[in-house]
């Protein structure tokens, strides 16, 4: 069965964006900087994102995030699933109301019914591959939450944003076992068993 990975990059004081995030702005004011170790990384950074864009079968995100990565200025044939890799799995889309029109129809599926019903739809799609839970904070807090995650892959970020969306406000008490950890000038790596 298909490991589910939440993986995400976050500030040191726990926001995974800056204030005001949206369309034109998807990472808010100061949040560009949590990607910078994709963008613009070392050697250690782009294999980082190489091994984990690799292994991926299936992506799950939040309308959120989709409503960022499918405007205008959002992902394109440059830029997608992995950064500058532009991979294209299957994306599903956790819901409630999908949108009337989807710039980028070929890439994503809406679900409708939960985050369960999405990871299980994206362990179905994904083979043996990993289904990674990308984003928003919320839609993976949420899968943390229901005991949906088996794998949460943190990308430290050496910057303070003050503000933006938090990624574990609210969350349940949870320990975890981490399990790897690497380093590099733009982030540190964190991986970690959820049990």
């Amino acid at each position: 069965m298909a490991k589910v990975v939440a993986d995400i990059s976050v500030s040191l004081d726990g926001f995974v964006t800056g204030p005001e995030p949206g369309p034109g702005q998807g990472l808010g004011r100061g949040g560009e900087s949590l990607h910078t170790w994709a963008f613009e990384g070392d050697a250690i950074d782009r294999a980082v994102l190489a091994e984990s864009t690799g292994a991926t079968g299936a992506v799950v995100m939040g309308r959120t995030l989709f409503d960022i990565v499918d405007a205008p200025d959002g992902w394109n044939d440059e830029v997608g699933y992995g950064a500058g890799l532009a991979a294209q799995p299957p994306v599903l889309v956790v819901t409630r109301t999908p949108p009337a029109r989807v710039r980028l129809a070929d890439r994503f599926t809406f679900v409708v019914d939960g985050i369960a019903s999405a990871v299980e739809k994206g362990r179905a799609l994904a083979d043996d591959r990993e289904v990674v839970i990308m984003g928003g904070g919320e839609t993976i807090r949420g899968a943390i939450d229901a005991g949906l995650v088996d794998e949460l892959r943190l990308h430290l970020a050496p910057v303070l944003l003050g503000g933006g969306t938090p990624l574990f406000e609210g969350a349940a008490p949870r320990n975890l076992r981490q399990i790897h950890v690497r380093a590099s000038g733009h982030a540190t790596h964190l991986t970690y068993r959820v049990d």
